[in-house]
C-alpha cells in the first residue's frame, strides 16, 4: 500500500507523471494493490472525478464517462470490502448514476445488521435526507436505533441529537412511520429526560405536517392515551420511576435540590396520562414510605409535592 504521507501529494504527482487516460484507468482498476479501501474512495476516486482533473487531462464526454464508471466501480468494491469506512463515500461518488447509487445503498442495508455502528448509520441516514430520500433516511435511522442502548443516566450521550432527529423525521413522515419507530425508541432509550423530550415534541404538532409533498393529514394532534404515543408515555413514566430509585440509592445532600427538580419534570410527564395526577400522588407516597430514613430529603419532597 502507498503510505498515507504520500497520498496528499497524489493529485499533483499524478498529473505530472500520468497524462494518459489508459494509465489512469489502470490505476483505478488495480486500486487494491496500491491503496486501502478508505484511501481509494476518499482520496483517489474523489480526485479522479474532480472537475480540476477533468480539465487538466482535457477529457471529452466519452472519456469522462469511462473514468467516472471506473471510479464508481472502485467505490462499490471498497464499500463491499469496508462498508463502515467507505459506504458514505461510495454513495457520494455514485450519486449521478442511478444503478450504482442503488447498489451502494443496498450495500449499506446489507451491512447494517453486522458491519455498521449506530453513529455511521445515523450519518448516512442524514445524508439520505439531505439528498431528498426521506423514506430511505427513515429506514436507515430505524436500523441505527437497533444498535443503540442509551442508559437511564446518559442524558448527555452524543447520540441524543441523532435520536431526536430520527424521531422528528418519522413524525414528519406520518403516523405510520412514527408508530414504527416508537417501539425502537422504547427498546433502545432508557433515559427519562430524553424520552420526555421526544414525547413533548411529538405532542406539539400532528404527524405528517412536514412530510412528503401531497400526503394528506387531518391536522389533529395525537392523544398520549392512544397508540402510538401511549407506549412512549408508559415507557417515559417507567423510566422516571426507575431513575428516581436509582438516584436515591446513593444520593448526597448536595444533590437534593437537583433531585426535586427532576421530580418536577417527572410530574409534567405523569400529568400527560388521564390518571396521571393519581399515579404521581401514589408515586410520591411510595417514595416517602420507602425512603423515610432520608428525613431532610422527604421534607423537601413534602414541601414541593404534598
Amino acid at each position: 500500500m502507498i503510505k498515507s504521507s504520500c497520498l496528499f501529494s497524489f493529485p499533483c504527482h499524478f498529473l505530472k507523471n500520468w497524462q494518459s487516460l489508459r494509465a489512469l484507468v489502470s490505476i483505478l482498476q488495480s486500486w487494491y494493490t496500491l491503496f486501502t479501501p478508505t484511501e481509494a474512495t476518499s482520496i483517489v476516486a474523489a480526485t479522479v472525478m474532480s472537475h480540476n482533473t477533468i480539465l487538466r487531462l482535457s477529457l471529452d464526454y466519452p472519456q469522462r464517462e469511462e473514468l467516472a464508471s471506473c471510479a464508481r466501480t472502485l467505490a462499490l468494491q471498497c464499500a463491499m470490502k469496508d462498508p463502515q469506512n467507505c459506504a458514505l463515500s461510495a454513495l457520494t461518488l455514485c450519486e449521478k448514476d442511478h444503478i450504482a447509487f442503488e447498489t451502494a445503498y443496498q450495500i449499506v442495508i446489507d451491512a447494517a445488521s453486522t458491519g455498521m455502528t449506530y453513529s455511521q448509520l445515523f450519518t448516512i441516514a442524514r445524508y439520505m435526507e439531505h439528498r431528498g430520500y426521506p423514506l430511505r433516511s427513515f429506514k436507515l435511522a430505524s436500523l441505527a436505533m437497533t444498535h443503540l442502548n442509551l442508559a437511564y443516566n446518559q442524558d448527555t450521550h452524543p447520540a441524543i441529537n441523532d435520536v431526536l432527529w430520527a424521531c422528528a423525521l418519522s413524525h414528519s413522515l406520518g403516523k405510520n412511520e412514527l408508530a414504527a419507530i416508537i417501539p425502537l425508541v422504547v427498546k433502545s432509550v432508557h433515559c427519562a429526560t430524553v424520552l420526555s423530550d421526544i414525547l413533548r415534541r411529538c405532542t406539539m404538532t400532528a404527524p405528517g405536517l412536514a412530510g412528503i409533498p401531497g400526503r394528506r393529514n387531518s391536522g389533529k394532534l395525537m392523544s398520549t392515551d392512544k397508540a402510538p404515543l401511549r407506549q412512549l408515555l408508559d415507557a417515559t413514566i417507567s423510566a422516571y420511576i426507575n431513575t428516581t430509585h436509582s438516584r436515591l440509592t446513593h444520593i448526597s445532600p448536595r444533590h437534593y435540590g437537583e433531585f426535586i427538580e427532576f421530580l418536577s419534570k417527572a410530574r409534567e410527564t405523569f400529568l400527560l396520562a388521564q390518571d396521571g395526577l393519581i399515579q404521581f400522588a401514589q408515586f410520591i407516597d411510595n417514595l416517602k414510605q420507602i425512603y423515610k430514613g432520608k428525613k431532610k430529603l422527604m421534607m423537601l419532597v413534602r414541601e414541593r409535592f404534598g
